[in-house]
């Protein structure tokens, strides 16, 4: 039994005959026994990862003389045994909807221990945050300074609150650049026009007015799959200046710093993900010089808030399909391409056709000794952009009932499934100790047709 590479799980093991188990339980018997495709997940990959971000950044923010709190992202992928996980390895859980809030709480998170973002939070929404009591509620913007506020004070309580700002900082999947990007639904701004207040000291000055809000932190979120950690240390020296201004008009010393998540993974054989401990190295000393540019070098440093997801259940997941349909096709260079299409698609991973998103597969129920060939795995739908990975080495003898399995689908495949050409959405399957337990129902045609009322 052979481990196999990244980007694949932790556990994930090739046996003599060339078929895959993860977790101890074998990808073919999952298959035969509750079909495909079917969301795999290494449980004990996913705590591994959330314990790595968990020991890093409390061992950077010791060594600084201040805490942390590690949030686990819930949008790359939340239900309730993923939840159970996260808080088990001493996370706290982010939402950002009330299906994820409601879905944190039916996993008896604590509610001290959720917070809920959202650039449109619904009535519904703040009002289940406030009557449970969550630890923070994320404002992005300046109206909802006062809707939160006057939601509290009807219901008789007081409302955590951190302002989420826009520092100018953008990254993910190229060079940081530390110029402007407003452009974006996201946040208030840093950039003051002239003469006047960013519309960021605008919202923390209209949150310090209303006694029904107690100001946590500012809070900055940057981009999504960031393997260089040097965007996290611009956007927090930013944020840093702002908590300086902050306390100069007021003398509040906003208490918390959250830098967000977007931390990178390795989709491919040969990348290199981003590593947790240099990551929480780099962005807690440069926490620590902004405190001294700005001459605050007696003050204690912020306590810190991280919000992982992707870079905890990505890798730890995989998405198993049924090959169907070969068919080597002539390009217009007049080489060969091999489509394989699979008993999935673009209903199950939406992020090669919205992101250009690039993804590894292999066979994973036999050997093979044929030579590759070059391949594009395709999904079942009608649409010629149903793309699940779009160029991949295959065994040149790959046939109709193989199976095949593509990596890092944890985080973004199952959250952002949809039911288009009403194909069910797949089950997810968690995977530990030679068992496999079922997390999430795959859904039937009877579970569609029964929201039809026609």
């Amino acid at each position: 039994m052979t481990a196999m590479p990244t980007p694949w799980p932790a556990t994930a093991r090739r046996t003599s005959d060339g078929s895959v188990e993860i977790g101890g339980v074998a990808l073919t018997e999952l298959a035969a026994s509750g079909g495909t495709p079917v969301y795999v997940l290494d449980e004990l990959d996913a705590r591994e990862r959330a314990r790595a971000y968990r020991d890093a950044f409390a061992a950077a923010c010791a060594e600084a003389g201040t805490e942390v709190d590690v949030y686990y992202a819930g949008k790359a992928f939340l239900s309730v045994a993923v939840a159970r996980w996260m808080t088990a390895e001493g996370l706290r859980i982010d939402t950002a909807s009330l299906g994820e809030l409601t879905t944190a709480l039916r996993a008896d998170v604590a509610p001290r221990d959720i917070g809920l973002h959202g650039n449109n939070k619904s009535e519904p929404e703040i009002d289940l945050a406030l009557r449970s009591g969550i630890g923070r509620l994320v404002l992005d913007s300046l109206p909802e300074v006062t809707r939160v506020a006057d939601a509290a004070r009807a219901l008789g309580v007081r409302a955590p609150v951190m302002v989420r700002v826009t520092t100018g900082v953008h990254a993910g999947g190229h060079e940081y650049i530390s110029t402007a990007h407003e452009d974006q639904k996201f946040g208030l701004s840093l950039a003051a026009p002239d003469g006047g207040d960013s519309p960021a000291l605008v919202a923390v000055l209209a949150v310090l007015e209303r006694p029904e809000l107690e100001l946590l932190g500012l809070h900055s979120h940057i981009g999504s799959q960031i393997l260089d950690p040097a965007g996290f240390g611009v956007a927090a020296r930013a944020v840093m200046g702002l908590r300086a201004a902050v306390a100069r008009r007021t003398g509040v010393l906003v208490p918390e710093l959250d830098l967000g998540g977007g931390f990178g993974v390795a989709y491919l054989p040969g990348e290199v993900p981003l590593d947790p401990d240099r990551a929480a190295k780099e962005m807690v000393s440069a926490l620590a010089d902004a405190a001294r540019e700005l001459g605050e070098g007696d003050a204690p440093l912020p306590r810190l808030s991280i919000e992982p997801g992707r870079s905890v259940i990505g890798p730890a997941g995989v998405t198993l399909y049924t090959v169907g349909t070969v068919k080597p096709v002539r390009t217009e260079d007049g080489s060969t391409r091999t489509y394989v299409s699979v008993d999935g698609g673009m209903s199950d991973n939406i992020r090669p056709a919205l992101y250009g998103a690039s993804y590894h597969a292999e066979i994973v129920s036999r050997s093979s000794t044929a030579p590759a060939v070059r391949c594009r795995v395709v999904g079942k739908h009608c649409e010629s952009g149903d793309i699940v990975v779009h160029d991949v080495a295959l065994p040149g003898d790959v046939a109709a009932g193989d199976l095949l399995a593509v990596a890092v689908t944890g985080a973004y495949g199952r959250s952002m499934a949809s039911t288009y050409n009403l194909v069910p959405r797949p089950g997810v399957v968690a995977v530990a100790g030679g068992v496999a337990t079922p997390i999430v129902r795959r859904e039937s045609v009877a579970d569609l047709l029964a929201l039809d009322l026609g």
